[in-house]
């Protein structure tokens, strides 16, 4: 039999069961999606990327770097490839202008310098008249051409004539052939003239012979000043095509002998960064003083960052010399981090720091024995900066 008070317990049991029913459901209906929409994800991208940035970040030796960042940082890379030490021919050497990229300027008459259209350091064009002399010389070569011509006209006259009368069987063969030498003849001095006064830069008036730069470039000296008094053959200025250029190397004797025109060179930029060169030529004998042989190194390309006259370092690479499986970098490339050496690669949004084995030294060159692999991007200067950022981090945590 039940009791009231069992009456009383079961009926607030059962409502205690049916409101926790309830909840339930309203829980599931509340948090369940809507039909035709698809489940909610548990992770949004934008989070799944910031958590994978936050564990990259976290790794040992990683240093973050955004495309933004890194092309303000300064820092240069380079994707390695196998070589050693033995192999390269480290010279130094000078950025000059080949045979084609420079000129003298010289008076090809005497004269007074009555005008000075360039200053140093002016672009001037190929035939552009960069000064004018006043010069006696002037009238003479007109005087010349003028006589020559008049002569030329007489003796085409002359042909003409012993042609028809040849022709009407009045004068003899020898008469004609006689007249048609004689053209020829003052043809011929006609255009000796005409070259003479075109080369001398005789000028419309016959009173100036003007100078002209026979190339493209810029003036690089000038050796005269306005009033002054000049002979012929003179040099007046000089000038340079910044946009050609070559690099002498000063190589010693026993590795010129290695040395073939068609092997690879780099060369090292002052201000950072490397150029790729080919070997154009090789002197075949030794500079009396330096007892080194001169290899000439012709740039690829117009680089920016080649000036005539600047100094430079170069690394040759003979053909057919040893390779070895090694990777050079220079040694500011190779840094201290957690007190072993190590060279920052390139990874996905940074930099991570790899502990590398060095073999030999020299030049400021290293061999990079072990931890690295061909391929790699590896940064080759500034790498001190990024070890700098390592450790701020890692101090920060």
């Amino acid at each position: 039999m039940i009791t009231g008070l069992n009456r009383r317990n079961l009926l607030i049991g059962a409502a205690g069961l049916a409101l926790l029913s309830g909840g339930v459901m309203l829980g599931r209906t509340a948090f369940a999606p809507a039909p035709g929409e698809p489940a909610a994800e548990a992770k949004t991208e934008a989070e799944a990327e910031e958590e994978e940035g936050g564990e990259a970040n976290r790794r040992p030796g990683f240093v973050e770097m955004t495309p933004a960042r890194l092309a303000a940082s300064g820092l240069q890379t380079t994707r390695i490839e196998p070589g050693s030490l033995a192999a390269e021919i480290i010279a130094q050497a000078t950025v000059a202008a080949p045979p084609q990229g420079q000129a003298l300027v010289t008076a090809r008459a005497d004269g007074a310098v009555v005008r000075m259209n360039k200053r140093l350091g002016d672009p001037v064009g190929a035939g552009e008249t960069v000064a004018l002399l006043e010069s006696r010389e002037a009238a003479s070569f007109i005087a010349e051409r003028n006589a020559a011509a008049a002569r030329a006209q007489a003796a085409r006259a002359a042909a003409a004539r012993e042609r028809r009368l040849f022709n009407a069987r009045i004068t003899a063969r020898q008469d004609l052939e006689a007249a048609e030498a004689a053209r020829a003849e003052a043809e011929a001095e006609l255009q000796r003239t005409q070259a003479a006064v075109q080369a001398a830069g005789v000028t419309s008036d016959g009173r100036h012979l003007a100078v002209r730069s026979p190339i493209s470039g810029r003036i690089t000296a000038m050796n005269t000043q306005l009033g002054a008094y000049v002979s012929a053959g003179a040099e007046l200025f000089r000038v340079a095509d910044p946009r050609r250029v070559q690099v002498d190397a000063a190589v010693p004797a026993t590795e010129a002998q290695r040395i073939r025109p068609g092997d690879g060179a780099v060369i090292e930029l002052p201000a950072g960064g490397t150029v790729a060169a080919v070997v154009r030529s090789a002197t075949p004998s030794l500079d009396p003083q330096s007892r080194t042989a001169t290899v000439v190194l012709q740039p690829q390309g117009s680089p920016p960052g080649l000036t005539q006259g600047q100094a430079v370092r170069v690394r040759i690479t003979p053909r057919g010399g040893p390779v070895g499986s090694a990777m050079v970098l220079p040694e500011e490339a190779v840094q201290q981090v957690e007190g072993r050496d190590s060279v920052f690669v390139q990874a996905q949004g940074g930099f991570q720091a790899v502990p590398v084995t060095v073999g030999r030294r020299a030049s400021g060159r290293a061999e990079i024995v072990e931890g690295l692999r061909p391929g790699q991007t590896v940064v080759t200067r500034g790498a001190f900066v990024l070890k700098s950022q390592l450790e701020a981090s890692e101090v920060e945590e």
